[in-house]
């Protein structure tokens, strides 16, 4: 470990059981066991506050993939796991998520130091996500059903449909939500009996590989559950491409995610994409300003601005527009920035200098384009790759800051004077993720619903979320849903049984 995370975790401290878990060697997770390979090539986890190196990650090659997935086949059909019943795997879930509550503050010093999150958000949002996804999933486990039909076939039979999991899963999470995301795509096809083939993102793969050690608490057996970590271009491309993965669960750019799509898609493997957004916010002459303003800070500046639902374009009718612009400018100025175990920390660094060096040549254009910097714009100077929060006036919609996902803290606002006008300006974008309407006319805003080119339609808030809802966007924001009973749809296959009398 470097002396810069040293030194980080000595200002603010970590638990005992954090401190143990970063100075073991770390493993892939395979087919219930941590696979010691000592001579396996490694990558750093580095801490985007410091740029201090915090422990060395294996990186998997498409041997491991296979591994995995043999494993993960075994385990669904000829397995412990084959052998679990609708109770059994509610119960796993149940406890699964039991124990995050339990270790929610080693868990989130983990999240926290691989990505940089600011450990308050994390604990009061990615751990809860990550427990309430379990126990909501754990329920439907007992509840997965097909129906009698009555036919009109000349011989008597007996019809029913019977619903089966699709079979392994392979998933593939990004590093802005490391824990959140990867409990997205695992809790839906555990429930239903599914076996997982998952791969982290490289650069922040340690919270998974903790939850391993919970889940064999949590009694699920080996070859559930599989971890492989290493790179897109080697671990994720042999998933995708695996003949033995029937579906792909994958949250990502959308570049990546088309190249995932036509992989999957040309050996008919199903594959949901959950990708990226530009998410629009439209502000009426009666919105709660104050509110809007506030609620920046649970959206577009939270986890410095790395959500893919963000708040990143706001809509505000001409006559609230300077307000609007001057109360979030104090918002955005009054965020406190710093190391991310600091508990008073509201907005940690962006995951890297890759990451940071993206945002500020975005804010670059957008100046060189014509927008107005209201404030922000620039990085800490840190060791550790900091953006302040960063708001632009003045901005029209053919900018290339209003038009593409930035995944940083940066929020462009716009001016418009008629409804209509503001929601040609809200879908004059390729991406259909999220938005949210401000107004207090709840007529106009079940108007304006069905208009708005969106997979999730928020009114008077911005990213609100609960596993009971689903999530996933309209054109290329992806294909398909997260959470909700929608989820498990994806992870079934329906089977047409006749018997005849």
């Amino acid at each position: 470990m470097d002396v810069k995370v040293q030194s980080l975790i000595e200002q603010f401290g970590i638990t005992e059981q954090t401190r143990e878990f970063l100075a073991k060697p770390k493993y892939m997770y395979i087919d219930g066991q941590f696979q010691s390979d000592l001579d396996r090539p490694t990558i750093a986890a580095i801490n985007p506050c410091t740029g201090g190196k915090i422990t060395e990650i294996p990186l998997g090659t498409a041997a491991d993939v296979d591994t995995a997935v043999k494993a993960a086949k075994h385990a669904m059909y000829k397995g412990e796991w084959s052998k679990f019943s609708p109770r059994d795997r509610e119960q796993a879930l149940r406890k699964l998520a039991e124990l995050i509550r339990e270790n929610a503050q080693t868990i989130a010093e983990i999240e926290s130091l691989d990505s940089g999150k600011a450990i308050s958000g994390c604990k009061a949002v990615d751990l809860n996500v990550a427990a309430n996804t379990f126990e909501y999933y754990a329920g439907w486990a007992t509840k997965i059903e097909g129906s009698t039909r009555d036919t009109s076939f000349p011989v008597d039979c007996v019809t029913y449909t019977r619903k089966q999991p699709v079979g392994v899963v392979g998933a593939i999470v990004p590093w802005n939500w490391p824990l959140g995301m990867a409990v997205w795509k695992m809790a839906a096809p555990l429930a239903v009996g599914c076996s997982i083939v998952l791969k982290p993102a490289e650069i922040t793969s340690l919270s998974m590989l903790y939850l391993m050690e919970l889940a064999e608490k949590a009694g699920f057996p080996k070859g559930a559950i599989n971890i492989v970590t290493g790179k897109g271009s080697v671990v994720g491309n042999a998933i995708v491409e695996h003949k033995d993965v029937s579906k792909i669960s994958f949250t990502g750019s959308t570049n990546t995610g088309k190249i995932v799509g036509q992989a999957a898609i040309s050996r008919v493997a199903h594959a949901t994409l959950e990708l990226g957004g530009k998410s629009p916010m439209i502000a009426f002459e009666d919105a709660d300003i104050d509110a809007l303003a506030k609620n920046t800070l649970g959206s577009v500046y939270f986890n410095a601005g790395q959500v893919c639902s963000a708040g990143s374009r706001l809509y505000v009718h001409r006559s609230r527009y300077d307000e609007a612009v001057a109360k979030i400018k104090a918002i955005a100025e009054g965020i406190k920035l710093g190391p991310c175990l600091d508990p008073e920390t509201v907005m940690g660094p962006v995951i890297n200098k890759t990451q940071q060096d993206s945002i500020l040549g975005f804010i670059e254009q957008g100046k060189a384009q014509g927008a107005t910097l209201v404030t922000g714009g620039e990085a800490l100077a840190s060791d550790g790759t900091f953006v302040r929060p960063t708001l632009f006036a003045d901005c029209t919609n053919d900018m290339t800051i209003v038009q593409e996902e930035i995944f940083g803290p940066v929020l462009v606002v716009i001016p418009f004077d008629t409804e209509e006008e503001a929601v040609e300006l809200a879908n004059d974008n390729i991406y259909g993720l999220a938005s949210s309407i401000w107004t207090k006319d709840l007529s106009r805003a079940n108007r304006l619903i069905p208009q708005i080119d969106a997979g999730a339609v928020w009114v008077n808030i911005h990213d609100p979320g609960d596993p009971a809802m689903p999530f996933g966007g309209f054109k290329q924001s992806g294909i398909g849903k997260d959470l909700g009973p929608e989820q498990l749809a994806y992870f079934l296959e329906t089977k047409s049984v006749w018997i005849k009398i």
